[in-house]
C-alpha cells in the first residue's frame, strides 16, 4: 500500500510537491529570526556600553520585529513557488503586501520614537515629556494613516477619492471639535515654551500641585490633598502659573510689633542683634531690618531675608529659626510684644476731672 501523500493531493499538486516549498519556509524564517535575534544582541551590547549612539536606535528598531510576521511572510514567499490558481495567487499577493506594510511600518515606528527619544532631549538633562508625547503621536498615526492608504490602493481602492473626502471630513471634524483642538494647540504651546513640565511644583487659581503628566487634552496634577487635578490645556494655559520649582531663591518678610513704649535704646539694640542673628543663619542671605511704622500700640518692625534653597521644608525650618531668635532676643533685651490695650474711663471720674 502506497502512503497517503504519494496520492494526496492539494491545490491540484501531490502533497510531495510541497514539501520543497515548506522546506524553504521554515529555513527562511529559521535565518530571519537567528539574524534579528544575533542583531539585535550585538546592537544592545553596543548600546549599554553608548547609551546615546545610534546604535540604541537600531537596537530598538531591530526589537520591533515580530516573529509571526517573519513566518507568514516566509510561507507567504514560499508558496509563490507553486503554482496556484490566478484568484488565490492574487489574495497572496496582497496578503504579501500588507506583511511586509505591517513590519515595515513596526520598524518606522520605533526608529521614530527611538529617535525622538534623543532629539528631545535636555542637554545633560531629561528629554521633554510634552513634546515627545505630541511628537510621537503625531508620527505614528502619520506612519499608520499611510500605511493603510498604501493597502488600500494595492487592493484596488482609488485613494484619491478616499483622501478628497477625508478632507472634507476633516474641515467637519474639526470645527465640531474646536475645544479638543484648542488643546490640542495649547499643549503644543505647553511643550515648546515649557513654562512647567513634569515632576514641577506649580500653583494657579486656588490649586497647587505636582504636574504628574501633559497629555494631548489635559494635563494631570497630583494636588497637597493627595488627589488627582485633571484640567485642560488651553485653560490652564490661559491662567496665571506660579512655578515653585524653578525657584532659586525665597523672599521672606517677617515683622514684629513691640509695645510702643519700649524706649528707643532698646529698639535699636533689639534690630541691631536680630540683623546679625539672622545673617549667621545657614543658607539665608539677610537683606534689611528696620523700624518701619508706628501702630495703634505698637512699634512696628520689618525684618526680609533671602532663603537661598526654593524648598518649601527649608523656608519653613529658616522662618521658624528666626522666630526663635527673635524671642530669645525679646527676653534679653527685655522688650515685650505689643498688646492691644483698651482704656474704659466711668462718668464719675470724668465728672471729677472736670470739677
Amino acid at each position: 500500500m502506497e502512503p497517503w501523500f504519494a496520492n494526496a493531493r492539494l491545490l491540484g499538486h501531490p502533497a510531495l510537491s510541497w514539501a520543497v516549498p515548506a522546506l524553504g519556509a521554515l529555513l527562511g524564517y529559521a535565518v530571519a529570526q537567528l539574524a534579528a535575534i544575533v542583531l539585535g544582541a550585538r546592537l544592545q551590547a553596543l548600546a549599554r556600553r553608548r547609551p546615546d549612539s545610534t546604535a540604541a536606535i537600531a537596537a530598538a528598531v531591530v526589537k520591533a520585529t515580530r516573529s509571526w510576521l517573519l513566518a507568514l511572510l516566509a510561507i507567504a514567499v514560499a508558496a509563490r513557488f507553486v503554482e496556484l490558481p490566478p484568484a488565490l495567487d492574487a489574495h497572496l499577493g496582497q496578503w504579501s503586501y500588507l506583511l511586509v506594510g505591517l513590519q515595515l511600518a513596526l520598524w518606522a515606528t520605533r526608529f521614530i520614537v527611538a529617535t525622538l527619544g534623543h532629539v528631545t532631549r535636555h542637554e545633560g538633562g531629561p528629554r521633554n515629556a510634552v513634546m515627545y508625547g505630541i511628537l510621537r503621536w503625531t508620527a505614528q498615526l502619520v506612519v499608520w494613516v499611510v500605511l493603510l492608504l498604501a493597502v488600500l490602493g494595492n487592493a484596488g481602492v482609488n485613494v484619491n477619492a478616499f483622501v478628497a473626502s477625508l478632507g472634507v471630513g476633516g474641515v467637519a471634524v474639526a470645527l465640531a471639535a474646536q475645544n479638543v483642538l484648542g488643546d490640542l494647540f495649547a499643549s503644543v504651546s505647553i511643550g515648546l515654551d515649557k513654562p512647567f513640565e513634569v515632576g514641577e511644583f506649580i500653583a494657579f487659581g486656588s490649586e497647587a500641585g505636582t504636574v504628574r503628566r501633559v497629555g494631548i487634552k489635559s494635563t494631570r496634577i497630583v494636588s497637597l490633598s493627595g488627589e488627582e487635578l485633571s484640567i485642560a490645556n488651553a485653560k490652564l494655559l490661559g491662567a496665571l502659573v506660579r512655578n515653585y520649582s524653578r525657584m532659586a531663591e525665597r523672599r521672606v518678610v517677617f515683622g514684629l510689633r513691640v509695645a510702643i513704649d519700649t524706649p528707643r535704646d532698646k529698639v535699636e539694640r533689639l534690630v541691631d542683634e536680630a540683623r546679625r542673628a539672622i545673617a549667621r543663619i545657614e543658607r539665608v542671605r539677610f537683606d534689611r531690618g528696620h523700624l518701619v511704622g508706628f501702630g495703634d500700640s505698637a512699634l512696628e518692625l520689618e525684618f526680609v531675608y533671602y532663603v537661598l534653597d526654593p524648598g518649601f521644608n527649608v523656608h519653613a525650618d529658616i522662618r521658624q529659626q528666626v522666630g526663635l531668635c527673635l524671642i530669645d532676643l525679646l527676653e534679653r533685651t527685655q522688650v515685650r510684644l505689643a498688646v492691644p490695650v483698651r482704656s474704659l474711663r466711668g462718668e464719675a471720674a470724668a465728672a471729677g476731672a472736670a470739677g
